[in-house]
């Protein structure tokens, strides 16, 4: 199961490192990792995607505690939250097939952030989900490079969890066609 964690620590070099040295050394591959600093100075916030068992990331957890300028650790796979990445792909465009490509911004209301003869570079923001979407979609076209960033999650203060309601919209949805 995938698992979503919050690490605060305080903004200090080498830490980054000693945190990575710590999940390889556990054998875990780190699915997504983002970094940035906080409203507080001094003090950032390492988001990190792994796969484990409750019971493995508990452990790893703990061992997070273990590591200097560690401040505070939080799963939040269970946390209504709402969660983002960027993506951006550049793609080898034939003429006749540009409309296509734009038809599938707009519907994801995507950006074209670059664009010349050959090429098209697209910026696309969201959950995990339509960046998969979009990118299998795109697939079809001459990809050329694709970048990006890692998840970056904060936790609704709502308390709703979007993931429950679609599936719950799912269940209730009329079949049209059979």
């Amino acid at each position: 199961m995938k698992h979503t964690l919050f690490v605060f620590v305080e903004d200090e070099s080498g830490v980054l490192c000693r945190i990575s040295g710590l999940f390889a050394k556990r054998g875990f591959n780190i699915d997504s990792l983002a970094v940035g600093t906080t409203e507080q100075p001094g003090i950032s916030r390492i988001t990190i995607s792994v796969t484990g068992d409750n019971r493995t990331i508990e452990q790893l957890i703990k061992q997070l505690y273990k590591l200097v300028n560690i401040l505070y650790v939080q799963n939040v796979t269970n946390i209504p939250c709402v969660e983002r990445e960027l993506m951006l792909i550049k793609i080898k465009v034939i003429q006749n097939k540009r409309s296509y490509i734009l038809e599938i911004v707009n519907i994801f209301r995507a950006k074209v952030v670059d664009i010349s003869n050959e090429f098209l570079i697209l910026e696309v923001t969201g959950d995990p989900g339509k960046i998969f979407a979009m990118q299998q979609l795109l697939s079809q076209y001459n990809i050329i490079e694709i970048v990006k960033t890692g998840k970056i999650i904060l936790i609704r203060e709502s308390n709703v969890n979007t993931e429950s309601l679609k599936k719950e919209l799912e269940k209730k949805k009329p079949i049209l066609f059979n």
